[in-house]
Formats: structure tokens, C-alpha cells, sequence
């Protein structure tokens, strides 16, 4: 195109669009893909007929170049119930001249994992088709709206996203951005080595809009770049790609400065420029089931392997029990940092204090933290919490000072919980994670006995008394999976062995000792939520006095300013 351009003096004179342009290409690429298609198509109606949980989705005819595809498993719709605040579309197809034009939906997990949230195969990109797409997808999601959506930068794009997700906060991919610098800005990248490194800097490490004003105004002065269109048109809409205009929503990576450096992550190693599509499917299957090994391994960690606390602090503690191991070694290493950030205050006139926090011998570099006494809420001007949902050092050091020993509960998302995928899943009048509904679907199944599971060992861990009434009954029950398992669906459990009257006596004896130890788990149980009910109460007449005393200080301060 840009050669074109040049020829015929103008974009105007060329006779056709980009988009054009691309479409031709898509329907060039189609050609290529010989009967893979319908392989394609083949699999999603299989998938279709066999779980009512799938989600799939036509445009056009794909045939003939002109369709396109979406389709979303159970398990991608449920996910996207636990995990649907934030999402990105990934089309890194169209930078890296796939073969296959594939595009997947993500999120982030509770272990910040990224997650699969449907899948799309575009011949056609237009902007009708991306709309046709993102309002199939909704579909699936059934309506819910994210917070926020990462796409790349593209003008059709942009164009479908606010006609379909006008309320959600649209962030452009900064590897994208880059990636499009080094081709919109190769003479200055050539021949100004230091560039690349400095515009960078610009955008990822400055931690003020003043502060990235100065400095974005210091670059184009210096590399004489005042004048340059495509930087132009990149600060016109800095709001949607500048990290520092995107703190006040939640994208929930952990790093601000680093987030969306490159969005094609939940593939890589499975689809790449080289992959036909006749073994797309196979890769797709592959990945998932890759990915989902690793969401297990990493629950297993969480729940049975115990935490390094740094620190005596109560709140570490709390939370270590909250929270999946990595979110919790983010969080604690924003706690263990508050040790070098003293908190000043700056202002105590008012019904919220003030602070001033800054890392000792960097004073220059301060936060100001407003913080309500009476109701343990405080705000962080480098909005750490808003956008990533795990609270920052500088509110945790005010929290310090303030003797805020326990972290309060609206400061504790429950997506980044090891509980996070707890509760009845809705999805087109099905409902999955329901015990009554298991059966219909292997991800549903795997969902619910997971569940069962974790909330099964936090009650067992409860007290030693608990814990071996339940190894006891696990050791039962995994013995009656085993002998249901070798034996099919159509066996009864009292008669798996041939009829013999003794083994049947022994499984009538396990059922009724698996129910004495289910009624001695259950008392257990009992006895430990009428304990932590009790703690609760202490614990909260406990703060009650606090605030009273903190009122009494309060008090006594203004009389002696009086």
C-alpha cells in the first residue's frame, strides 16, 4: 500500500482501501487452506453435538472466502464468568502473516495465568465482520460486558470495539505500537541508535502524565520530530495506549509499566506463522490441555504447600491463606518493601489524613496516599490497586503506621482468591457447575469435583481430629472410584465383584463407616465455624475499641491545635 501511495501521488488515487487490501489478502489465503476448512467446521459441529456448554458461531460462507468462525468450550464460558473483568483479543495473525488467520480471546486467571475465552477464524476483516464477531462472542458470554478490553491499534478494530463495547475501557497492545514504531520510524531508528531506547523509557517508566508530557515534548525537540504524522497521531490518542492514563482501570497485570508488551502468550509454542490449518485443531487441543495442567499444578501448590512468610505481620498471614501463591508473593513483596517507605503526614484537617510516602533517600520520588480512619479506606496516587486489584506498598505502609493489622475485605478480590472459581455458573438457561447438571459436560464435572475438593480440605485441615476423619474417608472413596472406573457406568457398586456375598458385605460395612465419618467430619465442621464465630466476635469488638481510642486520639488532637 505504501508503495502504491507513493506511485500514484496519494491514498485517494490508488483506487482501493487498506482494508480492501486485506480482504483480498484473506480471501488469497483461503485458497491456501484447501479442505482444512471444513476439517474445521467438522470438529466445532462434532463439539457442538456432543456438549450443550459449546458455543459456536458462523458468518458468511466460509468456503468461499467470505466467513468467518467463533466458538467458545464450557469451560471457556465459565472461565470468562470467574475472569471476564478483563480481556484481549489477540490478532497477531495480521502482523506475523500466519497462514492461519486465528484469533483468540484471553484473560488472566487467579494465578495470573492467561485464560482462554473463545476463539475466532476471520477470512473476512471488515468492520461488519469484526462487529458480527465481538457481538458473537458476547453472545456466548451471555451479555456481561468486561471492565476492559486490549486490542491492537487498527482503525476498524477500534471501530467495532466502541460500537459493541461502548462502557469497557479499550487499551491498545504497546507491543503493537512498538512493533509499528520500528516500521513508521526506521530512518530515525537507523540512524539514531539511542531512539528506540529513549522512547521506551518515555512511555514505560514515567509515573505522571505531567511527567510524561515533559518528557514526550524534550523527545520530538531532540530527535527534531515535531512535525512527524505518525507520532502525532499516536499522542492524539496516548489515553488508550500510555500506561500512565490507564492506572484508574483494572487490566489486571501486576506491573504497570510492563503490562501488554506482547498479547500473543496463551499459543505460543503451539501456533505460529508456520502452522496449516489441517493441524490447527490438533495444536489448539494441545494447548488447552497444556494450559490446563498447569491451572492444576498450580491449585495443587496453593493448598498444599505451605507459604515463606517474611515478616511477623498478621496481615501476611491472613492473607496467605486468601490468596493463590503467586498473587500472594506479589502481595507480600509490596509488604516487604513498606519497610523502606516511612509515611508522613501532610494534611489532617479534613475527615481523610493525608500521607506523603516516599522510599527512604528517595524523596523525590513520593506518593501521596488519602486514608479514612473510620472506614480503612485509602486511595494511592500511583493507583496500583485500580489496576491491577492487588493493593500497593505505599497504602500498605500508611496501614503500618495506622496499626491496620489485618487487610480489609474490600481490598481482597475475590478473582485473585483461591476460592475464585466458586459459585452457579448461568449459561443460556444451562447451568454449569451445578452437582445436578454434571454430566453435562467433562469441564462442568472437573469444575464441580474441584470445588467439592478444595472446600473438602479446608474443612479437613481444620483440626488434627478433622484431618484424619477425612484422609480416612478420602482413602473409602478413592477406593469406590477405582472400582467404578475399571468397571464401567453400568455396574452397581454392591455387585462390581462377581456376585461374591463377602466383598458385598465389605462394601455394605465401608458405605455405612464412610457415613459414621461423614456425620463425625460434619460435627467437626460444626464446631469450627461455632470457633471462628466466636474469633469473629472478639475480633470485632477488638477494632470497635480501636476506633474508639483512635476517636479519643482524634479528639485530643484538636484540642491541642485549638
Amino acid at each position: 500500500m505504501s508503495v502504491l501511495i507513493k506511485e500514484s501521488g496519494g491514498v485517494n488515487n490508488v483506487g482501493f482501501t487498506k482494508v480492501d487490501c486485506q480482504n483480498y489478502m484473506s480471501s488469497s489465503r483461503q485458497r491456501t487452506l484447501g479442505s482444512g476448512g471444513q476439517v474445521v467446521i467438522d470438529y466445532l459441529k462434532q463439539m457442538q453435538a456432543e456438549d450443550p456448554g459449546f458455543f459456536c458461531s458462523f458468518q458468511g460462507n466460509f468456503e468461499n472466502s467470505s466467513g468467518n468462525i467463533f466458538w467458545a468450550d464450557a469451560n471457556s464460558r465459565m472461565n470468562y464468568n470467574y475472569f471476564g473483568d478483563t480481556v484481549t483479543f489477540d490478532t497477531t495473525y495480521r502482523t506475523n502473516r500466519y497462514r492461519v488467520p486465528f484469533a483468540p480471546f484471553t484473560g488472566c486467571n487467579h494465578h495470573g495465568q492467561p485464560v482462554l475465552l473463545g476463539c475466532a477464524l476471520l477470512l473476512n476483516e471488515s468492520e461488519a465482520s469484526f462487529i458480527w464477531l465481538f457481538e458473537a462472542w458476547l453472545a456466548a458470554m451471555s451479555g456481561r460486558h468486561p471492565v476492559s478490553i486490549t486490542t491492537d491499534q487498527d482503525r476498524i478494530i477500534r471501530s467495532a470495539v466502541a460500537h459493541v463495547f461502548p462502557g469497557a475501557r479499550h487499551r491498545f497492545c504497546k507491543w503493537n505500537v512498538f512493533r509499528e514504531a520500528q516500521e513508521k520510524l526506521s530512518d530515525v531508528y537507523h540512524s539514531q541508535p539511542n531512539f528506540e531506547v529513549e522512547f521506551q523509557r518515555c512511555i514505560n517508566l514515567v509515573e505522571t502524565v505531567d511527567e510524561f508530557e515533559s518528557c514526550w515534548e524534550s523527545l520530538l525537540q531532540r530527535y527534531n520530530l515535531g512535525d512527524n504524522e505518525w507520532l502525532q497521531s499516536m499522542y492524539n490518542v496516548r489515553q488508550q495506549w500510555v500506561p500512565v492514563y490507564l492506572r484508574d482501570t483494572f487490566f489486571g497485570e501486576m506491573s504497570i509499566s510492563q503490562g501488554s508488551d506482547n498479547i500473543n502468550s496463551y499459543f505460543d509454542g503451539y501456533i505460529n506463522a508456520s502452522t496449516h490449518i489441517q493441524v490447527l485443531i490438533k495444536q489448539y487441543e494441545k494447548a488447552v490441555a497444556t494450559r490446563y495442567e498447569r491451572e492444576v499444578k498450580a491449585d495443587y501448590d496453593t493448598v498444599n504447600t505451605e507459604p515463606v512468610l517474611k515478616t511477623p505481620s498478621p496481615m501476611e498471614k491472613q492473607v496467605a491463606n486468601l490468596y493463590t501463591r503467586k498473587i500472594f508473593m506479589k502481595f507480600q513483596e509490596e509488604l516487604v518493601e513498606t519497610l523502606a517507605y516511612p509515611a508522613t503526614i501532610i494534611d489532617d484537617t479534613g475527615t481523610e489524613i493525608i500521607y506523603r510516602v516516599a522510599k527512604f533517600g528517595e524523596d523525590h520520588k513520593a506518593h501521596f496516599v488519602r486514608f479514612n480512619v473510620f472506614e480503612k479506606k485509602a486511595s494511592c496516587s500511583c493507583q496500583m490497586f485500580e489496576f491491577s486489584g492487588i493493593i500497593c506498598r505505599h497504602i500498605l505502609a500508611v496501614f503500618r503506621v495506622t496499626n491496620v493489622l489485618t487487610l480489609p475485605s474490600h481490598y481482597i478480590l475475590k478473582r485473585w482468591t483461591r476460592n475464585a472459581k466458586s459459585g452457579v455458573v448461568l449459561l443460556n438457561d444451562h447451568i454449569l457447575g451445578m452437582p445436578g447438571n454434571a454430566q453435562e459436560s467433562s469441564a462442568a464435572r472437573h469444575d464441580n469435583l474441584r470445588l467439592e475438593v478444595i472446600k473438602y480440605v479446608e474443612q479437613g485441615a481444620q483440626s488434627t481430629h478433622s484431618y484424619n476423619v477425612a484422609m480416612d474417608a478420602l482413602r473409602e472413596a478413592a477406593k469406590k472410584v477405582a472400582a467404578a472406573k475399571k468397571h464401567g457406568p453400568g455396574v452397581q457398586q454392591n455387585t462390581l465383584f462377581d456376585g461374591s456375598q463377602q466383598l458385598q458385605s465389605c462394601s455394605v460395612d465401608q458405605d455405612k463407616r464412610i457415613q459414621e465419618l461423614t456425620v463425625e467430619l460434619e460435627n467437626a465442621s460444626q464446631q469450627c465455624e461455632a470457633y471462628r464465630t466466636k474469633l469473629m466476635a472478639v475480633l470485632k469488638d477488638t477494632e470497635e475499641q480501636k476506633l474508639k481510642m483512635l476517636v479519643k486520639v482524634q479528639n485530643v488532637r484538636l484540642n491541642l491545635k485549638v
